[in-house]
C-alpha cells in the first residue's frame, strides 16, 4: 500500500513535483542559452568595434566613416555621441571620402554636434557632389535654390538637381520637376515636369506623387485624367501627405474621378484636418 502511493499518475504529489521540476529545468536551460548567446554577441560586437577603431586610428577612411556611423546610431555597443560622430566623419571627409563629406555637410547645415554653419555645409556638399554623390548634389542644389550659404542661383540649382536626378535620386527628380513646372532656372516645360515627377513618384516620393496628381487634374504636360489624379493622390495620402489626403477627400466628396463616397471623404478629410490642413477642416463642415 505504501509503495502504491509513489506510483506516478497525474493525481499524486510525485507527478506534480516532477512536472514542476521539468519546467524549472527547461526554463533554466533556456535562460542559460540566452545568457550564453548574449555574451557571445557582446564579445563579437567588442571584437568588431576594436578592429574597426584600430583601422580608423590608423587612418583608414572607410573605417573612420563607419565608426562615425556607429556613434551616430549607437551601434556596436557605443552610446550615441554627436561630437564623436562629427569628429570621425571629419577625419574621413578630409581624406576625400564622399559619403562622410556629405554627412559632415548635413551636420553643419543642421547644427548636429557642431555649430550650424551654412558656408561649411556648402563646402562639404560641394566636395561630395563633385565626386558624384547624388545626395550631396541634391542638397547643393537646395542651397543654391534657397541662397543658403551662397548667393541664390536658380541655374546652378537646376544644374545640381539634374546631376542627382540622372542618378535616380528621387528628391532631386521631384525638385527638378518643380523647376520645370515653374520655369525656374530652366525654360518652363510641363512635359519635362511630368517626366521627372513620374520618376520620383514611382520611387515613392510623396511630393512628386502629389504634384503628378495635380498635373493630371489640370491636364498640364499630360492629358487630363482624374482617375490618374486619384491614383497618385491616393499613394501620397497613404504615406501621410496632408494635402493629398485633403484633395482625395474632396474628390470622394464630389465624386470627381472616383465614385462619390461620404464615408471615404470623411476618412481622408479627418486625416488631413488632424495634420492641421485648413481646407480639410473647412470641407468637413459640409458633410
Amino acid at each position: 500500500m505504501f509503495f502504491a502511493f509513489f506510483v506516478v499518475n497525474k493525481n499524486n504529489l510525485l507527478y506534480i513535483l516532477m512536472k514542476t521540476s521539468n519546467r524549472i529545468i527547461f526554463l533554466a536551460i533556456v535562460c542559460c542559452i540566452f545568457i550564453i548567446f548574449q555574451a557571445y554577441a557582446y564579445l563579437a560586437r567588442r571584437r568588431k568595434l576594436n578592429a574597426l577603431r584600430k583601422k580608423a586610428e590608423l587612418g583608414d577612411a572607410e573605417a573612420q566613416f563607419l565608426l562615425g556611423n556607429a556613434y551616430a546610431c549607437g551601434s556596436l555597443g557605443l552610446a550615441k555621441n554627436e561630437a564623436q560622430k562629427a569628429e570621425w566623419y571629419r577625419k574621413a571627409a578630409e581624406q576625400g571620402y564622399a559619403r562622410a563629406q556629405f554627412d559632415l555637410g548635413v551636420i553643419y547645415e543642421h547644427g548636429l554636434g557642431l555649430a550650424k554653419n551654412d558656408a561649411e555645409a556648402l563646402k562639404w556638399y560641394r566636395k561630395a557632389a563633385e565626386q558624384g554623390n547624388a545626395d550631396a548634389q541634391n542638397n547643393l542644389g537646395l542651397m543654391y535654390s534657397k541662397g543658403q550659404g551662397v548667393a541664390k542661383d536658380d541655374i546652378e540649382a537646376v544644374k545640381w538637381y539634374r546631376k542627382a536626378a540622372q542618378q535616380g535620386n528621387a528628391l532631386a527628380q521631384s525638385n527638378l520637376g518643380i523647376r520645370y513646372a515653374n520655369g525656374q532656372g530652366v525654360a518652363k516645360d510641363e512635359t519635362e515636369a511630368v517626366k521627372w515627377f513620374r520618376k520620383a513618384a514611382e520611387q515613392g516620393n510623396t511630393l512628386a506623387q502629389l504634384n503628378l496628381g495635380i498635373m493630371y487634374s489640370l491636364g498640364q504636360g499630360v492629358a487630363k485624367a482624374m482617375e490618374e489624379t486619384a491614383t497618385w493622390w491616393g499613394k501620397a495620402a497613404e504615406q501621410g501627405n496632408a494635402d493629398a489626403q485633403t484633395y482625395l477627400g474632396i474628390m470622394y466628396l464630389l465624386g470627381d474621378g472616383v465614385p462619390r463616397n461620404k464615408r471615404k471623404a470623411r476618412f481622408w478629410l479627418n486625416k488631413g484636418a488632424a495634420q492641421g490642413n485648413a481646407n480639410a477642416a473647412a470641407a468637413l463642415k459640409s458633410l
